[in-house]
């Protein structure tokens, strides 16, 4: 896990020894090294097609029936007040505060009918595919652990497994996902948790991501400190390559949004990292960020966005509604269009689901309570067959009624995408020595989209 300080004392060259560089080294990964991890890399994997994955996750829960599911024939009380929008695709409609994500919905992959959630309030189900309770020894490792462990690095210089997930006081709400019994070398590479960590980077802290401008230049100055310090000197390749991570330009680079066309990132839309209660900002900025890090030779990045544990009155669900939907359509419809323009489409797939849905009735006071029954999932890319709906509510958007998938189903898929056999020969034994497949022998990905 990398962790970006909150401040640094003193000045690089105060602090520049063979010993702090091994420690610059550690990710807080109970003192495992990014040394030892790329060893545990280079051992590891198979091809090196440059095959990714970006997955978002809207904590809270949200609501599938103002989203893509809309009850437009439902009475009053469950339907909602939001309308339904035609899209590009004839027969596909969903809301009308999603007009961008409606203009390219040839491009997406709507699943209304996405099933088996265990009703904990948490990422854990979305990041591993499985539920939380009865896991072997050492846990069940999250999807881009599993990436990073059966195959090899895209680039020297950059992890498999990145994460943009935001620290959350809900802490569920932000975990992208452990390495469970696959071992610490294969956590997610985070770059924006500001939890207290191995990792000090001089000058280098979390606002300085936020403002990338800055970034670049401090990480020049610290690797020209490094080159003049000769602390290179006695360490080995794997400790060289290491710090080569931290003090390297590809990581800087894809973090740094000024070499962006500026109409590109205003198209993403301004963000604002702004806490929502108990769940992480809006940072709109963080999917151009994904896409940079795809670019760079990041296979799996993770983020976290929003606030979607809608409770309130009727009329503060819309007002919500109102407020989150565009900047949502505004940032993954931006994001979905520029994989296609930069011809990624094919080899980028882009997830975005929440934990559960919504209930179909109002609860008291006119919200909508948790509903574990059903939920929906939204894709992109992959070289999916998109421009499809994949499953069916009833008339109150309670239960599925056609073609119900599981969260291991949409696992699968995106092993599938990736190149990766989701009932596959490679078998990793958990800390007993049980065996255990990325899926369940059972699960297939979804045969109407691949």
């Amino acid at each position: 896990m990398l962790t970006i300080l909150g401040n640094a004392s003193g000045t690089c060259c105060d602090r520049m020894s063979r010993r702090n560089f091994l420690r610059i080294g550690s990710l807080g990964m109970g003192g495992l090294t990014l040394a030892q991890l790329l060893r545990a890399e280079a051992a590891a994997g198979m091809g090196r097609s440059h095959k990714a994955v970006i997955m978002i996750f809207l904590p809270g829960g949200p609501p599938h029936q103002e989203m893509w599911d809309i009850k437009t024939a439902a009475p009053s009380e469950i339907r909602g007040e939001l309308n339904a929008i035609n899209t590009n695709v004839p027969g596909i409609d969903i809301c009308e505060l999603f007009p961008r994500l409606a203009s390219i919905a040839d491009k997406l992959v709507f699943i209304r009918s996405v099933v088996g959630a265990d009703g904990l309030h948490n990422s854990f189900q979305c990041m591993t595919g499985r539920k939380q309770g009865d896991q072997p020894p050492g846990g069940w490792p999250g999807f881009g652990a599993w990436v990073s462990r059966l195959t090899d690095p895209v680039k020297p210089g950059m992890p498999t497994n990145m994460s943009l997930f935001h620290n959350c006081i809900t802490q569920g709400w932000g975990e992208p996902g452990q390495a469970g019994f696959l071992g610490r070398a294969h956590s997610p590479f985070r770059l924006n948790d500001s939890n207290a960590g191995d990792l000090v980077l001089n000058e280098i802290t979390v606002d300085r991501f936020r403002d990338r401008r800055k970034l670049l230049t401090t990480m020049d100055r610290l690797r020209q400190e490094v080159d003049s310090s000769r602390v290179m000197d006695g360490l080995d390749v794997f400790q060289q390559q290491a710090i080569g991570i931290l003090t390297g330009a590809k990581l800087a680079e894809a973090l740094d949004l000024s070499k962006e066309d500026p109409r590109l990132v205003e198209r993403y839309g301004k963000g604002d990292p702004t806490p929502l209660g108990n769940a992480p900002g809006r940072v709109t900025e963080d999917f151009l960020v994904a896409r940079r890090l795809v670019e760079a030779g990041a296979r799996v990045v993770t983020l976290n966005f929003g606030h979607w544990d809608w409770h309130g009155s009727s009329a503060d669900t819309v007002v919500e509604s109102r407020r989150d939907f565009p900047i949502l359509d505004q940032a993954a419809s931006a994001l979905v269009e520029d994989l296609h323009n930069r011809g990624l489409d094919r080899d980028v797939t882009v997830l975005m689901w929440g934990e559960f849905g919504r209930s179909p009735k109002t609860i008291a006071g006119g919200g909508r309570g948790h509903w574990p029954p059903v939920s929906c999932a939204l894709l992109a890319g992959g070289s999916m067959r998109a421009g499809q709906v994949i499953g069916a509510t009833d008339r109150q958007g309670g239960e599925a009624v056609e073609r119900p998938v599981t969260f291991q189903e949409v696992h699968a898929t995106m092993y599938h995408n990736l190149g990766l056999h989701p009932a596959g020969d490679e078998r990793i034994f958990d800390l007993r020595g049980a065996p255990h497949e990325i899926v369940n022998k059972d699960v297939e990905p979804i045969g109407e989209i691949v």
